[in-house]
């Protein structure tokens, strides 16, 4: 079997639902065997995640109330795109000054990252950011967070026991793990 025998094609194209960052969809697909199949997701903007390193080599994270989830999870910097046009770049840089009040010297990207690709069309770009520098916060109105520094050692440890269990934030810092190890600077 083939890669293109895996594909299947949009036949009904139903949005049910639209919200302001979120439309969801009830489609009909046809599958590659002939038969069709429906297909329920959410249409996302997308996202953004930072791995900010200060100059001690500690990451900025945060503590941020999650509604859905109903409890305070332990994260790195992101936040989600204003349009589906948006350049991530763009959005990153704000979201890291908005909240943390950081401006980086440097950024790398880290490769992208899909939380839930069965059911959501989200994709979260994972960036680096260096060379930091601090200036003011200007979070939503709505948002409220702790922003701390942590080593790597300490967050390796937290994802390993369960502590970290936020799944962009597991992703970006395995990610900037292994960059570092290859960069040998771990």
């Amino acid at each position: 079997m083939k890669k293109q025998d895996l594909i299947e094609k949009a036949e009904r194209i139903e949005p049910i639902c639209k919200g302001k960052i979120l439309t969801f969809h009830v489609d009909t697909v046809r599958l590659p065997s002939g038969n069709s199949a429906t297909r329920e997701y959410v249409r996302h903007n997308g996202a953004v995640a930072v791995v900010a390193v200060t100059d001690d080599g500690s990451i900025l994270m945060e503590e941020q109330f999650r509604y859905p989830c109903g409890r305070v999870f332990f994260e790195i910097p992101a936040g989600k795109l204003d349009s589906p046009d948006e350049d991530p770049f763009e959005a990153a840089q704000r979201e890291l000054r908005e909240e943390t009040g950081a401006v980086a010297g440097e950024w790398l990207s880290l490769g992208d990252y899909y939380p839930s690709p069965a059911i959501s069309t989200e994709v979260i770009r994972l960036y680096l950011a260096r060379g930091l520098s601090f200036g003011d916060t200007d979070w939503d109105a709505d948002e409220r967070l702790i922003v701390r520094k942590v080593s790597p050692a300490e967050l390796y440890r937290a994802i390993a026991a369960g502590e970290i269990s936020d799944g962009k934030t597991v992703a970006a810092l395995l990610k900037y793990k292994l960059f570092c190890e290859s960069e040998g600077s771990l």
